[in-house]
């Protein structure tokens, strides 16, 4: 009987101290990960705003992340904004509370850095010490804002939508007016040879150079991809290696305003990309402005 407690117990302890071990190292290796995905999703958003090895960005680019939250609490819905502002002490993070009419309603300064920000585990628990009693929060979407010099100059505007399978996750790009930079399909699960060239720049590129007007009436037509078109669509951001710039200028101004080219045997991932592009950059363009004046309305000082 000595014996048998003896292995119980040195089993036990083996146990404990195994899953010490292993409970360390899925922590390190989960906040590795998170920096990896955090470095991958930097080098897509600077990418899509015209940088890389040989256009390295600014020393004075800042990206600032704005996390959007729906509120609800009994039978009220709300929105919040988790957005990098001025407070007190100098930078900080703030949160921003709005009605579903886009008027101001509260502000609270939240102890999170920018950095900590990133994590959605840290910002619900700064949001925590704010809520009150029996409000439930649902996480929304992210849209990034790039600063030259302290001025907005862009927008990033992570999403997904409906493919012909499952999801499609993308990254897109825009100016200051709203005018498409560029598109990144991120994931997804078309079908090779097919739905997925998608990802090919040829197809992409389509939508670079996009007006917001044009942007909102944009539809799918299935006429083969021009000879010329499609030359410089590959060739766009080849540098030194593209087309002459006249003849690339000439070509963007005949095709800035037409409609996207579908892909041959996949009209239904062209349609669904086209239909998700335009979503995302009418819903934020509607957003944004309406951020935008209610923390002018409630007097928040943000970074952006």
């Amino acid at each position: 009987m000595r014996e048998i407690i003896k292995i119980t117990v040195a089993l036990t302890i083996s146990c404990l101290v195994a899953g010490l071990v292993i409970g360390t190292t899925f922590i390190f290796t989960a906040k590795a990960k998170q920096h990896n995905e955090h470095l991958n999703v930097q080098q897509t958003m600077l990418g899509l705003l015209g940088y890389g090895p040989q256009r390295p960005a600014a020393p004075d680019l800042a990206l600032h992340p704005i996390y959007r939250y729906i509120l609800r609490n009994t039978d009220t819905l709300r929105m919040g904004y988790i957005v990098p502002a001025v407070n007190g002490d100098g930078e900080g993070v703030a949160w921003v509370v709005l009605d579903l009419k886009g008027r101001f309603l509260e502000r609270h300064d939240l102890s999170l850095t920018a950095e900590a920000a990133l994590s959605a585990e840290d910002r619900k628990k700064a949001l925590s010490k704010t809520l009150k009693p029996g409000t439930e929060i649902d996480f929304a979407d992210t849209m990034i804002v790039a600063c030259l010099n302290g001025k907005r100059t862009a927008y990033l505007l992570p999403g997904e939508f409906p493919g012909f399978k499952t999801f499609i996750k993308a990254m897109v790009a825009l100016n200051a007016d709203f005018q498409l930079l560029g598109l990144e399909v991120i994931e997804h699960e078309e079908d090779p040879g097919l739905g997925g060239e998608i990802t090919q720049d040829y197809f992409k590129n389509q939508f670079v150079g996009k007006s917001f007007e044009t942007l909102k009436r944009l539809t799918v037509i299935k006429k083969p991809l021009p000879a010329d078109y499609e030359r410089y669509l590959t060739s766009m951001g080849m540098g030194d290696s593209g087309l002459p710039e006249g003849e690339a200028a000439e070509i963007r101004r005949r095709y800035k305003d037409q409609d996207i080219h579908a892909l041959t045997g996949a009209t239904i991932s062209s349609a669904a990309v086209t239909n998700g592009v335009k979503a995302m950059v009418k819903k934020f363009a509607y957003r944004i402005q309406i951020l935008d004046q209610a923390l002018a309305d409630g007097d928040v000082t943000v970074l952006f």
